[in-house]
């Protein structure tokens, strides 16, 4: 999961750098993620809200603006929720990290081709 996860980024990185890539204060991409997956990620520095299920959160927040309980200020005003932010950094070598992701682009280039997917 974390090589998918890797090649999604470099495209978001590509994609980012043509509209000006936002990067905190040592000139890092910071990743910020939720869900389930936010264990499985590779490479750059990770920042992870202490409610990981934001999609639900998501959902919660756009429920109660529709039929008025709070309002954005209510929602947005409050820092607790990026003072409670995890952050994580790989302590995996980069040297081993660049082996292991040559692999699995090699991996990905032996399957090219093997279905006939006009069928």
């Amino acid at each position: 999961m974390c090589f998918q996860v890797k090649d999604v980024l470099d495209s978001m990185h590509k994609d980012a750098r043509e509209g000006g890539e936002v990067k905190n204060e040592k000139g890092e991409f910071l990743l910020r993620v939720d869900g389930g997956a936010t264990a499985n990620l590779l490479g750059s520095p990770v920042v992870r809200p202490a409610d990981i299920e934001t999609t639900t959160l998501g959902a919660a927040y756009a429920a109660g603006l529709a039929v008025g309980s709070w309002t954005e200020d209510d929602i947005f005003a409050s820092e607790e929720k990026v003072e409670n932010c995890s952050h994580f950094r790989s302590t995996l070598k980069e040297e081993l990290r660049k082996k292991k992701v040559e692999s699995w682009c090699k991996a990905i280039s032996r399957t090219f081709d093997l279905v006939d997917l006009s069928l």
